[in-house]
């Protein structure tokens, strides 16, 4: 009889392509959930960019193979957006690749980079597919904290204490998702000495730098990141283009070149009129774009979103950046999940538990800022309807 890969028995479905099942049957049942738990932009590429791909798609000489080391035009402009956005030089022709999302980047860093029973240093809480792809490759993985009264930075005394011997790659996320703590220079500046030091690479994944964020920063600023760091970048937030998948993978030559090796067996280049319209977004998305299509929306968004942590007890700090909002539950809740059902079936509003991001984020929530306005604003008065009439019920 056969048997699945052994694998298989380490990893589960993704929690929200599981939950969205449950979701799509109670919306099948009438009861339409708003949900307020997905990071997937709704507001629209620039108008550039989708002329671009208009007219690059009417083209007959478009629809071939495309080079796998992406587009020079692309790889270009990827370049260009760092040394504009972030001041840091990049050879576009060794030091940056185009990939098919930062999903697709974690998996070829660490096809690259470890060996079965090497170790990986990954955040508690922190982006669920760090831990999923690590689990496919055999790898062993080692949480570090990241607690709330550090700003949700790591703690580089605790790290010291480890046995770092076996360590080939840590895993950062800044700003931080899920909970919104900022990137600090000081923070890049530790890491990459702590990179140097015990010999281990330091990937930052870099998706949410421009969202609710005056002052973007890459751990590449930092001199000499680029010769022990990767750092994962995507359209997919601050271009709104999540469904376009475009992302990049940024670090010094020789490493570029052996995630290469892996991508190249792996993928081929996106479609020719993809490569073109993000360029077209990197070069001339200007700052008043980024300013009047996303900061100020999402600053409107989060606004209502404080209100509604606000009606469900938790607590938050109103210094988070990022498209979402993470905050506390009360106390009498016994965990996330106890409190995200009852909004869900109770006052109809899908919202992440925190579980899902690690061990500390247990008795966490996250609110998405994906969501129009009035939805977001429906979801708030959903949300005080439902409490009024729970404490009436007590």
């Amino acid at each position: 009889m056969i048997q699945p890969a052994e694998r298989i028995n380490s990893i589960q479905e993704y929690y929200f392509s599981r939950k969205l099942k449950e979701v799509a049957r109670l919306n099948a049942n009438g009861q339409d959930i708003i949900s307020l738990a997905i990071g997937s932009p709704d507001m629209p590429p620039s108008e550039q960019a989708v002329n671009k791909l208009c007219e690059v798609t009417r083209m007959s000489s478009a629809h071939g193979y495309q080079p796998t080391a992406g587009l020079p035009e692309l790889r270009r402009a990827m370049a260009g957006f760092y040394k504009r956005v972030y001041d840091v030089d990049l050879d576009w022709e060794t030091e940056v690749r185009p990939i098919i999302g930062s999903k697709e980047g974690i998996m070829y860093v660490t096809l690259a980079f470890c060996n079965p029973g090497d170790e990986v240093l990954i955040p508690d809480p922190g982006y669920p597919t760090y831990t999923a792809v690590n689990r496919i490759f055999g790898t062993k993985i080692v949480n570090y904290d990241l607690c709330e009264d550090r700003g949700w930075q790591p703690d580089f005394e605790s790290l010291e204490r480890m046995d770092l011997s076996r360590v080939k790659v840590m895993w950062t996320n800044y700003p931080n998702m899920p909970t919104g703590g900022n990137a600090m220079m000081e923070t890049y500046e530790k890491l990459v000495d702590f990179a140097r030091r015990h010999d281990i690479v330091v990937v930052n994944d870099n998706p949410y730098s421009l969202i609710l964020n005056e002052h973007p920063l890459s751990i590449m600023q930092v001199p000499g990141a680029k010769d022990c760091c990767i750092e994962l970048n995507s359209m997919s937030k601050s271009h709104n283009m999540p469904g376009w998948r475009v992302a990049m993978i940024i670090s010094n030559r020789e490493y570029v070149s052996w995630m290469f090796r892996i991508q190249s067996n792996i993928e081929n280049g996106t479609f020719r009129g993809i490569q073109l319209a993000a360029a077209e977004a990197l070069v001339n998305n200007t700052e008043d774009w980024h300013r009047t299509n996303n900061r100020e929306t999402y600053r409107r968004r989060r606004a209502v979103a404080e209100q509604i942590m606000t009606e469900l007890g938790c607590t938050f700090d109103t210094r988070q950046v990022g498209m979402f909002l993470w905050g506390r539950i009360p106390d009498g809740y016994a965990d996330a999940e106890a409190l995200t059902e009852r909004v869900l079936h109770e006052a109809r509003v899908f919202i992440t538990p925190g579980f899902i991001f690690g061990q500390n984020g247990r008795r966490y929530v996250r609110i998405s800022l994906c969501a129009k306005d009035e939805k977001i604003e429906e979801a708030l008065a959903r949300i005080k309807e439902w409490k009024e009439s729970d404490h009436q019920n007590k």
